[in-house]
């Protein structure tokens, strides 16, 4: 299976190079992400040619969900914690070739100490310099009006009346 993402190096055969709009004629229109995927899932399941197929979600918006408000402490407790991980880390790997008799313990002790500290002033340097702009932390997601289901004419026909039985059979068992 071909996994390809914008960011990665890999390409997938056939597929252009340079971001395109897509191409094909709708066979299907869904509310959500999962109906869509569901809808490509049983074309599969029914032998369809889904290589034709593309999901295209329309009318694309970007949410943004507030999870909770800043404070000096959480900055700090989450700037140390995360300046933890990265200092014991780097202590490991020094602790692991400090030594030639094995495990040394005290590089991984400073690199922990030394992470904690760093992690803690940069995380204040950070959220001192939004000078109370933004007190609060979020999450962000790219989230469609809709999701459209392409395929290309050759196909189109055919999978149009395979969602138009999973339609019927999705209706008849709500």
């Amino acid at each position: 299976m071909i996994v390809t993402t914008p960011f990665s190096g890999r390409q997938a055969p056939g597929l252009p190079r340079l971001p395109t709009p897509p191409s094909g004629w709708p066979i299907g229109s869904y509310d959500t992400y999962e109906e869509a995927q569901r809808a490509v899932d049983y074309l599969a399941d029914n032998d369809f040619a889904v290589q034709d197929v593309t999901i295209v979600g329309v009318d694309l918006m970007l949410v943004e969900r507030v999870i909770g408000r800043l404070s000096w402490g959480k900055v700090l407790g989450t700037g140390a914690l995360s300046g933890a991980w990265f200092g014991l880390f780097v202590g490991l790997l020094l602790g692991m070739f400090a030594s030639p008799e094995g495990m040394s313990y005290s590089p991984v002790l400073v690199g922990l100490i030394a992470g904690v500290f760093f992690g803690a002033v940069f995380a204040a340097l950070s959220y001192a310099s939004t000078r109370g702009r933004r007190d609060f932390s979020s999450s962000s997601q790219l989230v469609a009006g809709r999701y459209d289901v392409l395929c290309q004419p050759r196909n189109a026909e055919q999978g149009r009346n395979l969602l138009a039985k999973l339609a019927m059979g999705s209706s008849g068992a709500s």
